[in-house]
Formats: C-alpha cells, sequence, structure tokens
C-alpha cells in the first residue's frame, strides 16, 4: 500500500460539479482504473462537490448505480471539519481587541522598530506578535499564545505611546477580559493540538477516528463531568496560572460553559456521519477484539476462525496494520481482506490535496510565466511523491562517454 496522486488534472473554465466530474471520469479511463474499486469519495463542503442533484458527488453516485455498483462511502474531510467546529468559538470581544492592538503595532515601520526593541530590552521570549490570518486554521491559536505571554509588556508599551499617540486599551486591564482571553487560548491551543494530531500523509480512518474520540472525551470532561464548573483548571494552564494571581473578578463559568456546550454540540453534530462507519472502523482496526454478533454475517465465520488462530494473533501485536492484513490468507480470510483494504483506502482528509496546493502557490510564481501545465505537474508530482529514485542504479544502467 502506498499513498500518491494518481494524476493532476487542469480546469480553465468553470468549476462546476459536471466539469469536476468530467475530468474524474477522464482519469478513470486514462488510467484504466476499474469502477468497482472506488471505496470512498473525500471532499470539502463545496457545493459543486457535496451536491446531490448537480455536485460531484451526486453525479459519481448516479455513475455508479448506472454501471449496477455500490455507491461510495462520502466523508466529508475531518480537518475541515474540525476547523468548522473552531469557529463557534468566534468571542469577538476578545479578538477585535488582540486583532486591533497587533494592527496598531505592526504596520507602522517605526513603532514596529519600537516596540521589539522594548521586548529586547526586557529579555522578552519573544520577540515580537504574529499577524492573524482568518484563512490559516492554525493562526488564532499561535496568535493568541503570544499576545498572552506578552500581555503585561504590550501593555506597558502601549502605555508609554499614550501620550504621543492617544492610544488606550482599557480591556488589557479589565480582569474580566483577561479570564476570556486565558480561556480562549487554552481552548484554541488544544483545538490547535488536535488540529495538527490529524495532520499528516498516511493517516489510516481508525487512526484518524481515535483522535476524534480522545478529543469528544476531553470536551465531556470539561464540560459534562464538570472540571471548569468545579474550577478544576488542571488542563487549562492559562487560567490556572491567572487564577494564581487572584484577580478581582471571579472566574466567568457561566460564559465559558455556554462555550463548551456549544463546541461540544458542534463536534457531535459534524462527526456523527463517521460515528456511524464504527462498527466497521472498529473490526478494521483490532479484530481480534471485534464483537462478532455485531459484524455482518458475512464475516462471523471468518472472524471466528481469526479470533482463534494463535499464530496471526501473535503476527497482529509488532507489525502495521497493513503488513498485518498482508500476511492474512486470503483463501481463508477473503471478505475480512477485502474489508481491510476498502478501509485502508478511505482517505479521512484531503490533506495531500491541500499540501499539493501550498506547494503550488511557490512554484506557480509571478516570475515563471512560461510555466506550462504539463511542466507544472511535472513539479507538483515530484514535491508531493513519497518516493525516492534509486540515482545509483540509474547511473549504471546509462551509457557514459569519454570526454574529446
Amino acid at each position: 500500500m502506498c499513498e500518491e496522486l494518481a494524476a493532476l488534472q487542469s480546469l480553465k473554465g468553470t468549476t462546476t460539479g459536471e466539469d469536476i466530474f468530467g475530468k474524474v471520469y477522464q482519469t478513470m479511463e486514462e488510467l484504466d482504473l476499474n469502477w468497482s474499486k472506488l471505496a470512498s469519495i473525500t471532499t470539502d463542503s463545496a457545493p459543486s462537490m457535496v451536491g446531490m442533484s448537480r455536485g460531484l458527488i451526486g453525479r459519481m453516485n448516479r455513475e455508479m448505480k448506472e454501471r449496477r455498483l455500490t455507491a461510495p462511502l462520502q466523508v466529508h474531510c475531518l480537518i475541515h471539519q474540525q476547523a468548522l467546529c473552531c469557529k463557534v468559538l468566534t468571542w469577538d470581544s476578545v479578538m477585535k481587541v488582540v486583532v486591533s492592538c497587533i494592527n496598531f503595532i505592526r504596520p507602522k515601520g517605526l513603532k514596529h522598530r519600537q516596540f521589539k526593541e522594548f521586548l529586547s530590552e526586557l529579555d522578552s521570549a519573544h520577540g515580537d506578535v504574529l499577524y492573524y490570518t482568518e484563512v490559516r486554521w492554525l493562526s488564532r491559536g499561535r496568535v493568541l499564545r503570544h499576545f498572552y505571554e506578552l500581555l503585561p509588556k504590550i501593555n506597558a508599551f502601549l502605555l508609554k505611546l499614550t501620550h504621543s499617540q492617544n492610544k488606550t486599551v482599557p480591556e488589557l486591564i479589565d480582569p474580566e477580559w483577561k479570564w476570556h482571553l486565558a480561556f480562549l487560548k487554552d481552548m484554541t491551543e488544544m483545538l490547535n493540538s488536535f488540529n495538527l494530531q490529524l495532520q499528516g500523509q498516511g493517516k489510516l480512518i481508525c487512526e484518524m477516528y481515535s483522535h476524534i474520540k480522545a478529543f469528544e472525551v476531553k470536551l465531556e470532561l470539561l464540560f459534562t463531568l464538570g472540571q471548569v464548573k468545579n474550577h478544576c483548571f488542571v488542563h487549562l494552564p492559562a487560567i490556572q496560572n491567572l487564577s494564581v494571581e487572584n484577580p478581582a473578578v471571579p472566574f466567568p463559568v457561566k460564559k465559558c460553559v455556554e462555550a463548551l456546550e456549544m463546541l461540544k454540540a458542534e463536534f457531535s453534530g459534524r462527526f456523527h456521519e463517521l460515528h456511524v462507519y464504527a462498527k466497521e472502523i472498529r473490526l478494521f482496526q483490532n479484530p481480534f477484539v471485534a464483537d462478532i454478533d455485531e459484524v455482518p454475517p458475512s464475516y462471523q465465520f471468518e472472524l471466528a476462525e481469526l479470533q482463534n488462530c494463535d499464530v496471526l494473533k501473535d503476527a497482529f501485536k509488532p507489525n502495521s496494520l497493513i503488513d498485518f492484513y498482508a500476511a492474512v490468507p486470503n483463501d481463508t480470510y477473503p471478505n475480512i481482506r477485502k474489508h481491510a483494504m476498502k478501509m485502508s483506502t478511505l482517505f479521512g482528509s484531503t490533506y495531500i490535496c491541500e499540501q499539493t496546493f501550498s506547494r503550488m502557490k511557490l512554484l506557480k510564481s509571478p516570475m515563471r510565466s512560461r510555466l506550462t501545465d504539463e511542466h507544472l505537474h511535472q513539479c507538483l508530482r515530484l514535491v508531493v511523491t513519497r518516493m525516492e529514485p534509486d540515482i545509483q542504479l540509474l547511473t549504471s544502467q546509462m551509457q557514459t562517454h569519454s570526454s574529446h
């Protein structure tokens, strides 16, 4: 098993569902791919992709129906889903002040230099504040972490400029606002850490699903089991540090609990479709602990045989899932192997596509106006591939010429 881009296609006109389907169909024909082996389709939430009548998903389902094949599983990119869940924590009262302060310090060259010199004199751990970019999913967490850790220094710097620049920010010394900033900083850092767990190539769906279930349990501990209500801040370091200072205003339990409730409800709603496949994922992740009564009848006899095979049970522990299923005899366990192939080729995210877009921005610069589609495709395939050429073998097969 390996994860590689099969093809890249250019859309030069409209980008409707029909246009995208046309390119997918063209790729399937050019590469002579078998439609019956299409296990799933992973997309973002764009209407041209997920539309059931005119979107790619609807058009693919109709094509599969015409070929009398089972419709592929539809997966909404889990990283994209997580980023959409984060938008529930808007907290404009905090973000507007933070962005306003950063935009006051950084745009003017003189003021920015003065601020960096001011931090240098104070031996600050951070040499600057970061710009906030909404389209970057991890931006808010990083910006808030820097801002929170530099808060006393930012406030002192702005006070120095008060007489000349007339810039006062009363929120920076407001105890209740500081609670809100600390809570938002802790939660966005937790969400950023979760997002990074979902990123990367070669992620199996069972691994990503495990991270999702773990994060939902963490939210359960913070909200339902009352860690926040009972002022247990062991997993919220910024709030814990602030509580040690004994601020004049008590911790705003109600507002923070409401935010956790909204976040928990958003996660439950957006990842509901993944929980539908929980039993199938569990069967793939560890067939030795799967409940025989809960799997489809076609798997039960094979599963009974597998769970009582000591040789395969011993081979399961040290090997990866892919290596383990490669060693499972196809004659004895055809259905279980087929299920494993289906689940191992199910993409939990569009990470490789997002990575390719990022690479393309670097390659397709305004200075490369003569770059053709073919050359761009070749360059993109080279920068995102995980294959390594055997240079020694290639050079050994070349005919060398002596110099004249």
